[in-house]
């Protein structure tokens, strides 16, 4: 909403980037950047990974039950 408002005011994207660029460099510093950059990165990687890792958990839980469900039941004598 607030990125729409300032684009119908004549500013693009591009402008916006360079925007938040330089204030991120004013608030920490240029040699704080690829630090916070690589920090990010990293946090990136490990949400990926765990995500993949709840899919994997998910379709074997999946497969079990459809394997359950394609068994018959064995009768109690």
């Amino acid at each position: 909403m607030i990125l729409q408002n300032v684009t119908n005011a004549g500013i693009g994207m591009g402008e916006i980037v360079f925007i938040i660029i330089i204030a991120a460099i004013l608030i920490f510093g240029a040699k704080k950047i690829p630090e916070l950059a690589r920090t990010l990165g990293r946090a990136k990687g490990e949400f990926e990974k765990g995500k993949l890792e709840s899919d994997k958990e998910l379709k074997d839980l999946e497969k079990k039950e459809h394997k359950e469900k394609k068994e018959p039941k064995e009768k109690k004598s």
